[in-house]
């Protein structure tokens, strides 16, 4: 099984990007499932339940997601009632929707999808190790083939949760930061790790803001309206290969590919 991660998507650029982009990796790679970190898509900030729908119509499979998901008001009775959209699952249980997935499309070809929100330097939820242990082992009464979207600040919390599902999952590919890393390897166990999948969008931006607003920010620390920026638009992504009898990896491939100018 061949499953594409696409880093997190932002705004209209990174739409655009899927919707050029994604039919071409799909054929090239021979994928069987595409998963989006969707949680900028509308705007840079949130998703709506029309940008989910036109991210499905694309191709994506699974949305996941992270602190962002709750920007866009709309979107709180749209993921209650699909579950291809995901929030973190060490959410509060009361919150609306759930935090992971199965895809059936036959015994054979079942893979769960873990969404999970980092701590450290970033909001103050649920453990997310306790809440993977959780989730996977409910998942792994179903099919052994688990992938993780670790939506997280730092990296040392990443890699920990990459050696604390080794073995469990079949991926653990981390989200959040929008800048892809080189560290992508199979652990011991035969879970596929990396620390960050990176960011669709502008690349000539500051993580998909316009640069000249993200340095007024910086300069001034004043309040500043964020756009995002429309140049240099790129996917960027993580090929993950499973054996879906065991739910080992065996192979993991950044990809980056580039929107045509317009």
């Amino acid at each position: 099984m061949r499953v594409l991660l696409i880093g997190d998507i932002v705004g209209p650029s990174g739409c655009r990007a899927v919707a050029e982009l994604l039919p071409g990796i799909v054929s090239d790679y021979t994928i069987d499932v595409t998963i989006a970190n969707a949680e900028n898509a509308a705007g840079g900030f949130g998703l709506t339940k029309t940008v989910a729908q036109e991210l499905f119509a694309c191709g994506v499979h699974v949305l996941t997601s992270g602190n962002h998901i709750w920007d866009k008001a709309n979107i709180v009775k749209f993921i209650d009632r699909d579950s291809r959209l995901l929030r973190p699952a060490n959410f509060p249980a009361e919150t609306p929707g759930k935090g992971s997935v199965i895809l059936d499309n036959g015994p054979a070809e079942r893979i769960g999808v873990l969404n999970l929100a980092g701590r450290v330097f970033m909001d103050s939820l649920d453990c997310p190790f306790r809440a993977a242990r959780r989730e996977i082992d409910l998942l792994h009464e179903k099919t052994p083939v688990i992938v993780v979207d670790m939506h997280a600040e730092a990296t040392a919390e990443k890699i920990a949760m990459g050696w604390f599902l080794d073995g469990s999952a079949s991926a653990v590919l981390g989200t959040h930061t929008h800048v892809q890393t080189a560290d992508e390897k199979i652990l011991p166990q035969g879970t596929a790790y990396i620390t960050d999948v990176g960011m669709t969008g502008s690349a000539d931006s500051v993580i998909g803001i316009r640069k000249e607003q993200a340095l007024k920010k910086f300069l001034t620390q004043m309040p500043v309206h964020f756009a995002t920026a429309e140049n240099d638009v790129q996917l960027q992504g993580v090929l993950v290969a499973i054996d879906p009898a065991s739910g080992k990896s065996t192979h993991i491939e950044r990809i980056k590919r580039t929107c045509a100018q317009q």
